[in-house]
């Protein structure tokens, strides 16, 4: 599966502790991430990860992009919902494609771990599914 890793400055520790945490079940996927989230995540774990731009530079819209490609199965954002955003509009529409696309998003903690248990799981094998049908 292919994860997107995203985070506001705020809660960027926040997910390189979640992936370390998960790092047995992150180890098995391709990760894509923003530019400074990816290298703290890279860092921190040894994980191989394909950094786009930071979010602010375009990193969210790159994102966005393979979203609308049907070629990103997961995205897990941990966004600040307490401290403004410049870049607003294009996390709007990151998180409008995912809904367009049926992509399974999380914006906090909680959510992400039931996503990662699930893919642990197997629980999101129709993805594998909606790959088959596009090829």
């Amino acid at each position: 599966m292919k994860i997107a890793l995203i985070a506001h400055d705020k809660k960027k520790t926040d997910l390189v502790q979640f992936v370390l945490a998960y790092k047995p079940i992150f180890k098995d996927h391709e990760l894509f991430a923003t530019g400074t989230t990816g290298l703290r995540i890279q860092e921190a774990s040894g994980l191989s990860i394909h950094r786009f731009q930071s979010g602010p530079l375009g990193g969210d819209q790159e994102i966005g992009a393979l979203i609308a490609k049907n070629q990103m199965d997961i995205v897990i954002f941990f966004r600040d919902p307490l401290t403004a955003q410049p870049h607003e509009p294009d996390i709007t529409a990151l998180i409008r494609l995912c809904d367009v696309y049926s992509i399974p998003l999380a914006t906090n903690m909680g959510t992400a771990e039931i996503l990662i248990r699930g893919l642990e799981r197997g629980d999101l094998e129709w993805r594998e599914v909606i790959h088959s049908k596009n090829n």
